[in-house]
C-alpha cells in the first residue's frame, strides 16, 4: 500500500462565502472511501478539486506525478458522433496502434526479401517479441472481451454497438460515461453518484465490479446499500470540515453515534466541575481562612480548556404524513393491464392487489415501464387493455420523480400558499421550516430551486394532503441520506397505504411489506422485503438450473442409448489406447522409483562432514534435488491424470 493522494489544510471560497475549511484526506493505492455530508456541504466541490476542475484558495494537494485520475460528474453524458463500440474503443488507442505495428512485423517476417537477410530479420523478430510481450502484458488480448463485459453489465448488451451515441437518452449516455471511465481503470477512481439511472441489476454488478476494482476508489453517493458493499472507510464533510471513520457506512453511522455520546458526558463532566468550582471560589473567596483555597480554585478555573457543547446532526428535516380519513380495506384491483405509448404494449397481463395498510415496492429494470404504470393508476395515461379501480373513501397523492409540475416562477412560499389559502402564513412557514426552507429561502422561485430542494417542497405538499393512498415514483432521488431517513421513518409512520418505485434497495427493505416485480407479461407478487425478494428469486434461478441440469442429463442417457455398439475399429483402437495407457503407467512408476531413490542418496550425501563442509558440493546436490523434485511433481501430475 502507498499513499497516491494526501490533502493538507485545505480550504475554498466560493467569493466570501467558505464552503471547505482545513479539509484532510487520505487515499492509499487500494483504499475504498465514501464522502458523505448533507446536501451543499461541499463533496461535489471537492470532488472537482481532487481531479483538477476547480482551483482552491490555500493547503495542499499532494499526488505523484504517475498517478492517474478518473472522475465521473453527476449526470455526465458522453457527447460524440461515434458508435457505441468506437467509443468504447478510444480507451485503448494505445493497444491498438500496437497491433497496427505487430500487423507491419507480421508482413515483414513474410516478406521473402527481409528473410533472406539474416540480422534483419532478427531484429525484426526481435522487435516483435517485444511489441507482442508488452501488448500482452498491457492486456492486448481480451480488451475487446473487457469492453464487452462491462457493457453488459451496464445493460448495453442489447443494443447494436454501432449505435450512434447521440441517440441515446441522457441517462444511457451517463451509463456509457461510466462504462468508458472504468474501462481506462485510472489509480484512483473518482465517482459522484454513479448509482444515478441505474437499476437494481445494474447496481449488483457496479458494486461486485468495484470490490475486485484493481486501483483506489473516492466515491460520493446517496445509496446506503451501496456504500455497506463497498467501502471500507468514511470521510464526513460536516460544518465545512472533514472527520474519517473506519469502516462501511453502517459503521460510521454508529462509531458517530458513540462518538456523540462519549463527548456529550466529557463535556457534561467538565460543567459539572467548573460549577463545583465556581461555587466554592464564591462561598470561600471572603473568608480569610479560606480565602487562599479559593483563590488556588479560581486559577485551576483560568487553565481550565473548556469545552463546547458537542454538535449533534445538523438541522434535519420534519416530516410527518397523516390522513383526513381511513379508506375501505380493499384500496387497489389491477386486472390485466396493459399500457402503450404508440399501441405497442410496453407490459401486458398485470394483476395488482393492494389492501389498507400495505406497503408495496414496485421493481423492475429500467424501461419496463414502473413510472408508466403509476401514471396510468392516477389517470395521466390511459391503459391500453385491463381495468383498475380504487375502493371505497380512497384519496391518492402522487409523488412524480420528475417534478414535472414544480417550474413555476412563484416563490417557495406562494407555491404552497396558493394552494392552501385558508391557512394562515405562519402555518405555511411553519410546514416549510420542517422541510428546512426557512428565512430567506421561502422567497427563492422554484424554477431555482436545486433537484434536492424540489423534492423537499413536492413532499412538503404531499403532508398537507392528508390522502390515506401515496402513489410514490423515485421518492429519495435527490435527497441526502439524512432526509432518505427521515423520510423513511414518516412512511413507516404513516397510518395509509403506499405503492412506490424505489431503486434504493435499503429504502425498499425498510418500507415494504409487499414486493410486485414488473415484466413485459405481467407482475409477480412476493410477500416481503427485498431481502425477502431475492432470496425467492435466487431459489427459482436455483431450481431452474437444477431442472435444466436433470433435463440435460435426461437427454444425454437417451442419446447414449440410442447409439449403436461400437464397431470393430473403435473397439480395436480402444484396446490399444488402453495398451498404450498401461505401458506408460508402467514407465512412470519405474521413474518415480528411481527419481525417488536418488533423493534418498544425495539427502545421505549431504549429512556427511566432508560433504557438508564443501561449500561447492552441497550447492550441487541442493540443484540437483530441485530438479528433481521438479521432476517428480510432473510425474505426478501426468500418474493421476492416466489413472
Amino acid at each position: 500500500m502507498m499513499i497516491i493522494l494526501q490533502i493538507n489544510q485545505l480550504t475554498k471560497y466560493f467569493g466570501a462565502d467558505l464552503i471547505l475549511s482545513n479539509i484532510k484526506l487520505e487515499v492509499q493505492s487500494k483504499d475504498r472511501i465514501a464522502l458523505v455530508g448533507r446536501n451543499g456541504a461541499g463533496k461535489s466541490t471537492l470532488l472537482k478539486i481532487i481531479s483538477n476542475q476547480l482551483s482552491y484558495d490555500s493547503g495542499d494537494i499532494i499526488k505523484p506525478k504517475d498517478v492517474s485520475i478518473g472522475y465521473l460528474a453527476q449526470d455526465t453524458g458522453l457527447e460524440t458522433e461515434r458508435s457505441i463500440w468506437d467509443e468504447m474503443l478510444t480507451v485503448f488507442s494505445g493497444l491498438k496502434e500496437m497491433e497496427s505495428q505487430m500487423r507491419t512485423l507480421e508482413a515483414k517476417m513474410g516478406d521473402p526479401a527481409y528473410f533472406e537477410d539474416g540480422p534483419l530479420y532478427a531484429r525484426i523478430l526481435k522487435e516483435y517479441d517485444e511489441i507482442q510481450e508488452s501488448f500482452k502484458q498491457k492486456g492486448g488480448f481480451q480488451y475487446e472481451a473487457d469492453i464487452r463485459s462491462v457493457l453488459h453489465g451496464l445493460r448495453f448488451s442489447e443494443f447494436d454497438y454501432q449505435t450512434q451515441i447521440e441517440t441515446l437518452s441522457g441517462g444511457q449516455r451517463t451509463r456509457l460515461a461510466l462504462a468508458k471511465l472504468l474501462l481506462t481503470k485510472p489509480d484512483l477512481l473518482i465517482l459522484d453518484e454513479p448509482t444515478n439511472h441505474l437499476d437494481i441489476d445494474t447496481l449488483s454488478w457496479l458494486e461486485g465490479y468495484l470490490q475486485g476494482y484493481p486501483g483506489a476508489l473516492l466515491i460520493v453517493s446517496h445509496d446506503r446499500y451501496f456504500l455497506d458493499k463497498v467501502v471500507t472507510t468514511v470521510y464526513e464533510i460536516s460544518r465545512k470540515q472533514s472527520a474519517k471513520f473506519v469502516g462501511n457506512y453502517s459503521a460510521y453511522l454508529a462509531q458517530k453515534a458513540e462518538q456523540y455520546e462519549r463527548d456529550i458526558k466529557m463535556f457534561e463532566k467538565q460543567q459539572d466541575e467548573i460549577a463545583k468550582l465556581q461555587d466554592f471560589v464564591q462561598r470561600n473567596l471572603a473568608r480569610a481562612s479560606t480565602t487562599k483555597r479559593a483563590q488556588s480554585r479560581r486559577k485551576q478555573l483560568d487553565k481550565m480548556q473548556v469545552m463546547d457543547r458537542p454538535k449533534g446532526d445538523e438541522k434535519s428535516a420534519s416530516i410527518m404524513f397523516d390522513i383526513d380519513r381511513q379508506s375501505g380495506n380493499d384500496v387497489l384491483k389491477a386486472k390485466d393491464l396493459a399500457v402503450s405509448y404508440d399501441r405497442t404494449p410496453i407490459f401486458q397481463h398485470v394483476d395488482l392487489s393492494l389492501s389498507r395498510g400495505d406497503s408495496v415496492a414496485l421493481v423492475g429494470p429500467n424501461g419496463i415501464g414502473k413510472s408508466t404504470l403509476l401514471k396510468t393508476l392516477v389517470k395521466q395515461l390511459d391503459p391500453l387493455e385491463g381495468s383498475f379501480s380504487f375502493g371505497a373513501n380512497v384519496s391518492v397523492s402522487y409523488y412524480d420523480q420528475q417534478q414535472a409540475d414544480l417550474t413555476s416562477n412563484k416563490t417557495v412560499l406562494a407555491e404552497l400558499w396558493d394552494e392552501y389559502p385558508s391557512k394562515m402564513e405562519k402555518e405555511i412557514r411553519t410546514v416549510l421550516g420542517n422541510f428546512l426552507f426557512s428565512g430567506d429561502d421561502v422567497l427563492k422561485p422554484v424554477s431555482t430551486l436545486s433537484g434536492g430542494e424540489k423534492a423537499r417542497l413536492a413532499l412538503s405538499k404531499m403532508m398537507l394532503q392528508r390522502s390515506n393512498v401515496l402513489i410514490l415514483d423515485e421518492p429519495t432521488n435527490h435527497l441526502d441520506l439524512d432526509s432518505k431517513e427521515i423520510l423513511e421513518n414518516a412512511l413507516i409512520d404513516y397510518p395509509g397505504t403506499i405503492l412506490f418505485v424505489s431503486h434504493d434497495r435499503y429504502f425498499i427493505n425498510r418500507l415494504a411489506t409487499k414486493v410486485y416485480e414488473l415484466s413485459r407479461v405481467g407482475a409477480t407478487e412476493y410477500l416481503g422485503d427485498y431481502d425477502y425478494y431475492i432470496e425467492k428469486k435466487e431459489e427459482a434461478m436455483e431450481l431452474a438450473r437444477l431442472e435444466s441440469e436433470a433435463s440435460s442429463a435426461t437427454t444425454v442417457r437417451s442419446l447414449q442409448a440410442e447409439k449403436e455398439k461400437p464397431s470393430y475399429e473403435q473397439e480395436k483402437e480402444a484396446k490399444r489406447l488402453e495398451r498404450q495407457k498401461k505401458r506408460r503407467l508402467e514407465e512412470i512408476e519405474k521413474e518415480i522409483e528411481e527419481i525417488e531413490n536418488r533423493l534418498e542418496e544425495n539427502e545421505s550425501q549431504l549429512c556427511l562432514p566432508e560433504v557438508y563442509q564443501d561449500h561447492e558440493k552441497v550447492l550441487e546436490l541442493n540443484t540437483h534435488n530441485e530438479e528433481l523434485q521438479e521432476r517428480l511433481m510432473a510425474l505426478m501430475e501426468e500418474w493421476e491424470e492416466l489413472v
